[in-house]
């Protein structure tokens, strides 16, 4: 193995065992509730996993922009710089996350009108958002410190992080449900209780290991540093509210054709989430490394790197992509007994087996760019492709049905890394001339 590839397996397979564990946080929750007696548990812990997932996908944006920044400053040996920013990213986190939590009734309330919950549903799962939402804090402020952990070419912190998390919330959920009796409010304390661990441990990680010097309030506070820091925040912000928009708009599309093909689309896009856990692994590196040659001005070393997530992910992608065609069917069957939902999901079985070929560019060049700091091209991409997806959804939709969805979401996902690879190629040429 060449040392670029053992520096991006170095990087990108804790980072793997990370992204699989941190859906057990919601599925152990179900699981538990799934036991308490009523299906109105398992529909309101559901319904607040979603509110969270998109209430905290918002603001993935401390984890990408702390990272790219971060691995800069380490390659270029600023120690100091690498330390500001992670107290930087740190206030930041906890301070939004400490606003979310003073904020969390009409956020709920605003939510749950959005969800449209059903009557006995709907205030268990305000009843698990308000004790959850006290974790916010801790969340936003892990999110920081997985940034700052990538950054400094640390990923096996941000492993440890996960799984300490996912341990306590399932030691927590079942001793304050099936020892102390309590219900959804044991579980919604347990999930908080895991949170917290989680940053106090990373916390801990990073002050042991790193021993960060905290900076001067003027250093903290200085305006250039932190229009960067914005600047670079609010790109990846807009861009993922364009992401959301995108997946939003295809449930809800999906939702409008009937419940089965809600449901086999629902299913199918498991097999697009799971690829996205190993491709996302190989992103992180390219954020990482990336950033680091960056900051060293090693720009052999970065053009290596380009070429080695690229031949990765195309390898990666025609893998799993043969693992679909072969046996998407088998797959699903562990998901659902539904034949019905089964019969819909094997007319549309060849996009989740194109979706994976689809999608490996975007996942490879967003690390890369996010690595280099250079956000805004991945903004302007992720507009573009957006636009792409709701042009072709809606001068298919009437002739091709879900067809046309599925079609509209394979452009989507191609057009964004074939942009990002060109837009990054111009920008390569004019920094040369």
């Amino acid at each position: 193995m060449s040392s670029m590839r053992r520096q991006i397996a170095a990087i990108a397979l804790p980072a793997i065992i990370s992204n699989i564990t941190t859906p057990l946080l919601a599925m152990v929750d179900v699981a538990i509730v799934g036991h308490i007696g009523s299906a109105a548990y398992i529909g309101a812990i559901a319904i607040g996993s979603s509110m969270f997932n998109m209430l905290y996908w918002l603001f993935g944006f401390l984890r990408m922009g702390s990272s790219g920044l971060t691995a800069q400053a380490y390659g270029a040996s600023d120690r100091q710089s690498a330390d500001t920013l992670l107290f930087r990213a740190m206030a930041v986190g906890v301070t939004v996350g400490a606003v979310i939590m003073a904020l969390g009734v009409p956020v709920a309330d605003i939510m749950l009108r959005f969800m449209d919950a059903d009557s006995a549903t709907q205030p268990l799962a305000r009843r698990y958002f308000l004790i959850a939402i006290s974790g916010a804090p801790a969340t936003l402020g892990t999110f920081a410190l997985s940034g700052w952990f990538l950054g400094m070419q640390n990923s096996r912190a941000t492993m440890w992080m996960a799984l300490v998390t996912n341990v306590i919330n399932i030691a927590a959920s079942l001793t304050l449900v099936f020892g102390l009796g309590m219900r959804i409010e044991g579980v919604a304390i347990g999930s908080a209780t895991a949170q917290w661990s989680g940053f106090i441990f990373g916390l801990a990680v990073a002050l042991k290991k790193y021993r960060p010097k905290r900076p001067a309030i003027g250093r903290l506070l200085d305006a250039a540093e932190l229009r960067r820091f914005f600047t670079v925040n609010s790109d990846i912000f807009l861009r993922t509210l364009c992401l959301v928009a995108v997946t939003v708009w295809f449930t809800r599309a999906g939702a409008s054709q009937g419940v089965d093909i809600l449901a086999a689309n629902a299913l199918l896009l498991q097999l697009f989430m799971f690829f996205s856990y190993f491709m996302d692994g190989f992103a992180f590196a390219g954020e990482a490394l990336a950033g680091k040659f960056e900051g060293g001005g090693d720009r052999a070393s970065l053009s290596r790197l380009i070429k080695a997530l690229s031949m990765t992910g195309v390898a990666l992608a025609a893998g799993f992509s043969l693992i679909y065609l072969g046996g998407a069917g088998a797959i699903l069957s562990l998901l659902t007994d539904d034949k019905q939902v089964l019969m819909v999901c094997a007319n549309y079985r060849w996009w989740a087996v194109a979706v994976p070929l689809a999608g490996t560019m975007a996942f490879v060049w967003d690390g890369i760019l996010i690595g280099l700091t250079r956000t805004r091209i991945m903004l302007v991409a992720m507009a573009v492709s957006a636009l792409l997806f709701f042009a072709v959804y809606f001068s298919t939709v009437k002739t091709m049905g879900n067809h046309g969805l599925w079609l509209s979401f394979i452009v989507y996902l191609a057009s964004r890394g074939c942009c990002e690879m060109m837009m990054y190629g111009r920008f390569t040429r004019k920094r040369h001339r």
